[in-house]
């Protein structure tokens, strides 16, 4: 088992050297590629910004003004029935937009519930199934201008819908 640890502590170090390497046996101007890179990667950046902003910002208004609370509400009459707690529903809808927002609710989902308890668990495992849905569809279909993306918010919608069910069904099991 040290072995593992070992050879993951020289994993990107390994990989870097392997990659400068084999450029200099391609005889490529490793140094001018790498600043052609991240001038590239800089573009990017820039193009997206006003992207991630918005939906920075989108976020950050829906979980301050308590709108999420009152969607958990509303939307219990429909979920408890099915077995899906309404503590999951603003982490669920936070999700689609934001990884990092969605950690901090799940943080307090921690506090009020705790990490070993049902919705804890249910939590931890929706958080590792599901996706970023419309971070990632703005960023990287921005960045590859894409205009019509035909089924993707459907069938992504139905991946996390599938997700938050599977999440719930596992942590019942535990």
């Amino acid at each position: 088992m040290k072995i593992l640890l070992y050879l993951s502590d020289f994993m990107i170090p390994l990989i870097l050297f392997y990659i400068v390497g084999y450029g200099i046996l391609q005889k490529q101007n490793i140094y001018e590629e790498f600043v052609v890179g991240a001038k590239d990667g800089l573009k990017t950046v820039v193009t997206i910004l006003p992207t991630l902003i918005g939906l920075m910002v989108a976020v950050g208004v829906l979980r301050a003004s308590g709108f999420l609370d009152l969607l958990s509400k509303l939307l219990g009459v429909i979920l408890n029935p099915v077995g899906f707690p309404t503590q999951l529903v603003p982490l669920s809808i936070v999700k689609m937009f934001s990884s990092s927002a969605s950690t901090g609710l799940l943080l307090d989902i921690y506090k009020n519930y705790g990490t070993d308890s049902f919705i804890g668990l249910a939590a931890s495992i929706s958080m590792s199934c599901t996706e970023t849905i419309f971070y990632t569809m703005s960023v990287y279909f921005v960045a590859a201008k894409v205009t019509k993306t035909r089924y993707t918010l459907a069938g992504a919608l139905f991946a996390t819908f599938i997700g938050l069910a599977a999440s719930v069904i596992l942590a019942g099991m535990m």
